[in-house]
């Protein structure tokens, strides 16, 4: 028995990260510490100071473990990698976890390229960006393929020097063709020049080049080339006013700024680059209320740069950072040179993190009634579910379980699984059913039971290596069956022989088969149709199911499904047929003596005593 007050006893005076763990030993919150000692105890102190998400948190916490580490350094590391592993409930968690594009120059080339590409790497190239739209690098690459001729090919050079004829673009205008011109490099050099200042904003010298080159061919009477020229100096005028934001400082910053309403945030992260803003985020977060606002911004800086693959060298903030020395280190480490913070009162820096938090602010009410009303479609949702079954835990996890097969074809199984109100398409798991012959929903709900749970106990079996931890691990708050008593029968016996209590509800349909309520504990609970919890059951039980109907149709077009009549010798097309019209199911024919086979159309003596000895064996 975990005994919460001696353990408290044991923590050591060292830096190092702390997990904590419910009932069911899910990991609900991640944190670091410098002294573990004095972290971990805090929260079971009694204090008024506690933000009501430590109190909310503190009633679910049954047991905690910890890990010592050398520094706090290598502690905000480890933090920040379990937290991206298990997603606790009470950790700060962004909405999306994007991989922004860049535009990436490959001067390690002898003939750089140049593309989009969503990969950082350190190999030497030049990167320009992160942008938030890739419709707005891919135009900003077609202008400067239409000005500078780069090679698009994938040769390797000099190993690829005149092995093949230049290919189309050279004929087209549109590459100097270096492979088969060695002597180019000069020139090609000078184009990488003018691409490299290009990206980096400098457009004036390109446009005058430009304008001077279409003068030229209109006083020359090349109309067509000097048409082709205008075309291309609109386009870089164009990309050029996209540009909204001028830097004096040419160094990579991002600016950082948020605003709060209740328990939501918008984060908004400006991105300028070489001067320029080449982009802009927004990130909405829930549970994000009862902690200061330098608490959430720290909390925000540790997920969001934890999950980029650009670290630029400075961080405006609008809020100063907790453990600024640790966090700088660590950002530091990741990009392999210095970064620094800073928290501007005053000049072009402030007015930057001011016009952040007015988009911020702008953008949060935008989104104000769209959250409330999504806090009410789940949240709101799950709330009615509980009352009206007068359960006393949360629903934070639910499984729902479906069957499908067809008349003579084997069954398969579907989980699906709700979040927080919202489906979690990363957990749902399909199932061949593969111990239950013919369509029996009970036995083959009893069989998806049994392997989904019998996975949970290995995974959490510490002397089983064979199993690595994975989705299979949790355990659902409470199971929603696509069914009546029968299937919560089966679902309850399965679990029974495990040793796992989860509570067990079935969702039941009109006539119409349209959701009507659900089955808890024998007794048939109704909803108004018109409120969020009776929809919430309808969209738990129309996803199962079309889950398992999909994957049904999936299967069979890919002929992984048969009828069990094709395991019986003599029984072809024709006959297998004949059986299913004369008698309408397998069962049916399972229970079917051996003269009533016989009076089935086309079936010899032979083919009839088959399969009456193929079902009477199983």
């Amino acid at each position: 028995m975990f005994d919460i007050r001696e353990e408290l006893k044991k923590l050591p005076d060292k830096p190092g990260v702390y997990i904590m763990k419910d009932k069911d030993e899910n990991i609900i919150y991640v944190g670091k510490a410098k002294i573990l000692k004095n972290r971990v105890r805090q929260y079971f102190q009694e204090s008024s100071n506690h933000s009501p998400k430590v109190i909310s948190m503190v009633k679910h916490i049954k047991s905690f473990e910890y890990i010592v580490t050398d520094t706090e350094v290598e502690a905000l590391i480890l933090e920040n990698n379990l937290i991206k592993k298990y997603s606790p409930k009470y950790n700060i968690m962004l909405k999306d976890d994007k991989t922004y594009p860049y535009i990436k120059l490959t001067v390690n080339e002898m003939f750089p390229r140049l593309y989009m590409t969503r990969r950082h790497d350190k190999d030497k190239a030049k990167y320009f960006g992160p942008y938030t739209s890739s419709s707005a690098i891919k135009e900003t690459i077609d202008i400067i393929l239409k000005i500078w001729p780069l090679r698009r090919c994938l040769k390797k050079f000099p190993r690829d020097f005149g092995k093949e004829r230049p290919c189309l673009n050279y004929h087209i205008g549109q590459c100097l063709a270096p492979c088969a011109n060695a002597g180019l490099k000069e020139d090609y050099d000078k184009m990488i020049e003018g691409v490299m200042d290009f990206l980096n904003g400098k457009h004036t010298e390109i446009i005058k080049s430009l304008e001077k080159q279409m003068s030229e061919a209109s006083e020359n009477l090349e109309f067509e080339k000097a048409a082709e020229l205008r075309d291309k100096l609109l386009s870089v005028k164009k990309l050029r006013e996209r540009q909204i934001i001028e830097n004096m400082s040419m160094e990579d910053r991002d600016v950082i700024s948020f605003a709060r309403a209740d328990d939501e945030a918008l984060v908004q992260v400006f991105f300028i680059r070489g001067g320029k803003m080449t982009g802009r985020e927004h990130f909405l977060i829930n549970n994000a209320g009862g902690i200061s606002r330098s608490e959430f911004m720290t909390d925000f800086v540790k997920r969001f740069y934890g999950g980029t693959s650009f670290i630029p060298k400075e961080l405006v903030l609008q809020e100063k950072l907790y453990d600024e020395d640790e966090i700088l280190k660590w950002l530091s480490f990741i990009k392999g040179q210095k970064v620094v913070a800073v928290y501007p009162q005053k000049g072009e820096k402030f007015r930057l993190v001011e016009l952040a938090a007015k988009n911020a602010i702008i953008t949060l009410e935008q989104f104000g009634e769209e959250m409330q009303r999504e806090k009410r479609r789940t949240f709101g949702a799950l709330e009615e579910i509980k009352n009206a079954l007068e359960i006393d835990f949360d629903l934070d996890r639910i499984e729902s379980y479906d069957i499908s097969n067809t008349q003579g074809v084997d069954s398969v199984g579907s989980m699906v699984v709700f979040e927080y109100g919202k489906p979690k398409k990363s957990d749902y798991r399909k199932f061949k059913i593969k111990t239950v012959f013919g369509a029996d929903d009970y036995a083959s709900m009893n069989e998806v039971i049994s392997r989904r749970f019998l996975r949970y106990i290995k995974e959490n079996d510490e002397n089983d290596d064979s199993y690595k931890r994975g989705q299979f691990n949790k355990l659902p708050d409470m199971i929603f069956l696509d069914g009546g008593k029968g299937q919560i029968n089966a679902v309850n016996e399965a679990l029974s022989k495990l040793n796992i209590d989860v509570p067990v509800c079935g969702m039941i349909k009109d006539d119409r088969h349209r959701t009507r309520g659900l089955i808890y504990n024998n007794k048939e609970i109704l909803f108004d149709n018109h409120s969020e919890g009776f929809k919430l059951v309808t969209r738990i039980q129309d996803e199962v199911h079309r889950f398992a109907i999909e994957y049904h149709r999936k299967l069979h077009q890919k002929n992984q499904i048969k009828s069990i009549l094709d395991d019986i010798k003599g029984i072809g097309k024709n006959r297998k047929k004949a059986l299913i019209k004369h008698f309408g199911s397998i069962d049916n024919i399972r229970k079917a003596s051996l003269e009533e086979i016989k009076a089935v159309e086309s079936m010899t003596e032979a083919s009839a005593k088959a399969v009456f000895d193929f079902f009477g064996k199983r």
